[in-house]
């Protein structure tokens, strides 16, 4: 199995499952690949907030749901350690907002991951930082080498 076709299995394994991004949210998974994903969300009315922009924690869970993936694409087990997000520009309704992660390096069970949020004009709404830990396990099984 190629890495990219790794990284594909990854997404659609988790992303069947993942009630929080894919029912809840809204959110479509774009793309998985070897240390990166792309994921997309229209901002619909309930997403406001009380200044009638789409309210920050849910620009934080795209770009959280995107890292996921990303940091799980090498098919061990990871999750967030830790991260941080500047809020840019304010996203409103209707607008759509895509998610692009990048892992930035992998080193033993840790892993750093950027994640840029923008909207359909390509204006950057927010960066996400996230560092990944590698944690017993695999999203799928795979056979041992020979």
């Amino acid at each position: 199995m190629t890495p990219e076709q790794r990284a594909a299995r990854v997404g659609e394994s988790m992303f069947a499952v993942d009630v929080a991004s894919k029912d809840t949210m809204g959110m479509e998974l774009l793309a998985c690949g070897p240390g990166r994903a792309t994921m997309r969300m229209a901002v619909k009315p309930l997403h406001l907030n009380g200044h009638q922009i789409c309210h920050g924690g849910f620009i934080f869970t795209l770009a959280d749901s995107t890292f996921a993936f990303a940091c799980n694409s090498h098919n061990k087990n990871a999750v967030a350690a830790g991260c941080s997000i500047e809020f840019l520009r304010p996203a409103h309704a209707g607008d759509v907002l895509t998610c692009e992660g990048v892992e930035q390096t992998l080193s033993g069970r840790h892993g750093i991951y950027d994640m840029k949020v923008s909207n359909q004009r390509g204006e950057v709404v927010a960066m996400f930082r996230g560092k990944s830990a590698q944690i017993p396990g695999h999203v799928f099984p795979e056979e041992a080498k020979a």
